[in-house]
Parts: C-alpha cells; structure tokens; sequence
C-alpha cells in the first residue's frame, strides 16, 4: 500500500459498470482527507432540462459530495484537457466521468458518423494531461466492454473509443481499480 505522503501526488482510474459503485468508491478514496480539505470535483455530464432521469442522476451525485468540496462542471467552466494540464499545484481532484466527457467530445467534433480517430488529438491530450497531473488524481470511467456488441455504429464506437481510452490511461495511472457489485478489484 502507498505511504500517505506517496498518495498526494498519485493518478488512480477508478473503473467500472453502470451502477457499479465506482463513483462512491473514489469519493471515499477521499474520505481520509480533513473535511475542510480542498477537493475539486470535476463534474463532466451536462446538464439537460429536459431529461428528468439524468437531472436525477446529477443531483444524487451533488447530495453525496461534502459542502467543502468545489465543483467544477465541464462546458460551463472550461476543458478538462486544459485544467488538468495547467501548471499546479493542484487540489486533490476526481473526475468524474470520463464517458460522459468523451460522449462530450464526439458531440461537441460531430463525430459519431465521422471516420475513426475524429477525436483522437483530444484523447492524445488528455492522456498526456493526466501523466503530467502533479496532485492527487482520481478519474471515474465506464468498462462497458464486457457486454454484446452494440448494434449501431454510435454504441460500437463509444465502446472502442472508451475501451481505448481506458487502456491509455491505465498505462500512466499508478493505480487502477475496477469496481463491481460495490467491491473494489485492484488491477495495477
């Protein structure tokens, strides 16, 4: 196990299914810091009036995390690329998630019917961005590769683009969990 000062500086990908727990889980990798401990929550989902389900989904989200914690969310107050790869120090920070920001990206390209690698610059930069975090860093994704092959070409390519990015950043991570039924996996 990391040494607490060893923790201050390390990359974690936290992965799992949907509804797996592997949000709580790295909120609570957080829980042995003071409860007034500056933490930036980077929020990636966006927010839509209209879908009540998702708006619900958001909210449990924002219920769970402590008051002292400062939420950044994507869109409204910049990229993730660029904060991350800005010069830090940097608060301890958890992303959370990376398919919705990669969701964000193909919407945000119009690449869901573009030819493969459309977005692969910005998944360059992101990759590049988390090796060079200098803080504490925990990054929530989706594993949905472990399923049927989607049927349409959008659920095919965020399958491959995620598992893809996944891969990438499990390789500059000094930690990868994968979360299922609630219970943690270390894989790295």
């Amino acid at each position: 196990m990391p040494s607490p000062d060893s923790l201050s500086s390390r990359r974690t990908l936290v992965l799992g299914g949907a509804r797996s727990g592997k949000s709580a889980r790295a909120e609570g990798m957080l829980a042995d810091l003071d409860e007034d401990a500056a933490v930036r929550y980077v929020a990636t989902a966006r927010h839509d009036p209209g879908d009540d389900d998702w708006s619900a989904r958001i909210d449990l989200h924002r219920r769970r995390r402590p008051a002292s914690w400062a939420t950044v969310e994507l869109g409204a107050d910049g990229s993730l690329v660029d904060m991350l790869a800005a010069p830090g120090p940097h608060p301890p920070t958890l992303v959370d998630d990376l398919g919705t920001w990669l969701t964000c990206e193909l919407d945000d390209a119009s690449a869901w019917e573009a030819p493969r690698g459309a977005i692969a610059a910005r998944i360059d930069a992101l990759v590049a961005a988390v090796s060079g975090f200098d803080g504490r860093l925990l990054l929530v994704s989706p594993e949905v590769g472990m399923g049927v092959i989607p049927q349409t070409r959008s659920g095919r390519l965020f399958r491959d683009e995620i598992g893809a990015l996944n891969s990438r950043l499990a390789s500059v991570c000094d930690d990868v969990l994968l979360v299922v039924a609630g219970i943690a996996l270390t894989l790295k």
